[in-house]
């Protein structure tokens, strides 16, 4: 006969009630769960294909990652041959798909074609053994240097930008507090996004849609906005208009004084003297140290904070800001002061997503699907009852009462893991 001591029963027992409690969530609604302590509001999630939601099909663009490799690659020659005093006739341009550069003496070919060549990289880092490399530096005659982006290093840079993608698109929907998500890749350039309960995606999209690039660059007092828009431009800077409508335009500096990849935190806040909202930012160290040094040499300027080619905001620095944090004010309401410290706290994307299929999936098919399912497991159940009873007598009733504890105990691990009930699921189940 088997013996349980009584320390062993009682730890059984304690253990079967604890996971059972675990299930009581599921069956209260879920605003009631919502008001109990957080170690309490474990649940089942509903997959999308039960509830219903939205589901989007993103598509990076290849095209303006290969424009970044050249516009990098130009950068890198550029400063390559000024570090080794080179002289090139015309300059260092892009132009069908390659950066050219011709060489001004023969003397310098040899040794520019030898320093241009240490730019290229294996592909994939120093432990490749595949032997391919990530840029082509070729001699095409009379002192003309050519650098090509070979397409296997094209495809490994868009395998990596995606990778990337997917963490900041996956932080930016998880900011939104949304129930299990599910961000995976499909195919070469694309990054499938589900969100199960949410009926409206548009305003997902807008948040997916940016590619939340912020740069704080200088405002170029000496050029006109009115001067740049006839055309008489210099080479340093650019014209962006403002964000906000009215359209303001402003002659910006390229240099970038600090990138948004030093921000550390961003959270909306209120201004404590007008009462709008703004986005309060916290730097890194080396953002801090950057963001210092422009500060303190640029007093009485204005310095612009630049969103995806749109100045939000151009304030005058009235004194240096030391402290490595700061504050955007820009026209906004809440909603967009909240979706702006989304966007800085997830990070920006390497490059834009395009949304190429949409789809909002009723819950109709779902909530036929459940009703049939407790009918099927009412009547089954009940079924099993009868028969353990009839065939069994006294030990059907301790059959039946184990059956009821398992189930019970495997809805308590399954919403003590948050685990999300697709309809594959509970056909794998069965």
């Amino acid at each position: 006969m088997l013996y349980f001591t009584r320390w062993k029963a009682l730890g059984i027992i304690l253990t079967a009630l604890v996971v059972c409690l675990c299930a009581v969530p599921n069956f209260f609604p879920e605003a009631q769960v919502k008001t109990w302590p957080a170690w309490a509001q474990r649940r089942l999630v509903l997959g999308l294909d039960l509830q219903g939601g939205s589901s989007l099909l993103l598509e990076i663009d290849s095209n303006y990652i290969k424009r970044s490799k050249l516009d990098q690659v130009r950068d890198d020659v550029r400063r390559t041959l000024n570090t080794a005093r080179i002289q090139v006739t015309g300059g260092v341009g892009v132009r069908n798909d390659a950066v050219e550069v011709r060489i001004a003496k023969d003397t310098d070919f040899q040794t520019a074609l030898s320093k241009l060549r240490d730019l290229s990289q294996p592909i994939g880092g120093l432990i490749s053994s595949s032997g391919q490399r990530d840029l082509d530096v070729t001699d095409a005659g009379g002192g003309l240097i050519r650098l090509t982006i070979p397409q296997p290093a094209m495809i490994d840079r868009v395998r990596k930008t995606i990778e990337q993608s997917i963490q900041i698109v996956e932080k930016r929907v998880n900011e939104l507090g949304t129930v299990e998500p599910v961000i995976q890749r499909q195919g070469a350039d694309r990054i499938l996004v589900q969100v199960p309960g949410l009926q409206d995606p548009t305003h997902l999209k807008e948040l997916l849609g940016k590619t939340a690039k912020m740069e704080f660059r200088m405002v170029d007092t000496a050029v006109p906005p009115e001067q740049a828009r006839a055309g008489s431009l210099p080479p340093e800077d650019e014209l962006l208009m403002s964000a906000s409508s009215p359209k303001v335009p402003y002659v910006i500096k390229k240099q970038v004084l600090v990138t948004g990849g030093d921000l550390i935190d961003a959270q909306t806040g209120f201004d404590q003297r007008s009462g709008e909202p703004v986005v309060n930012f916290k730097f890194n160290t080396a953002g801090s140290r950057k963001f210092a040094q422009a500060t303190t040499e640029n007093v009485q300027q204005p310095f612009a904070i630049v969103l995806d080619n749109e100045v939000i905001s151009a304030p005058v620095i009235r004194e240096p800001i030391t402290a490595g944090q700061g504050q955007i004010s820009g026209n906004f309401n809440v909603q967009s002061a909240n979706d702006l410290s989304v966007l800085l706290r997830a990070g920006a994307l390497p490059a834009p997503l395009t949304v190429v299929e949409e789809r909002t999936v009723g819950p109709g098919l779902g909530q036929d699907s459940i009703a049939k399912g407790e009918l099927a497991a009412y009547v089954g159940a009940i079924m099993v009852v009868v028969f353990m009873l009839v065939t069994y007598r006294l030990f059907g009733v301790f059959a039946n009462i184990a059956v009821v504890i398992n189930v019970a105990m495997i809805f308590g691990l399954l919403s003590l893991l948050n685990a999300t009930l697709t309809l594959p699921g509970i056909a794998a189940s069965c």
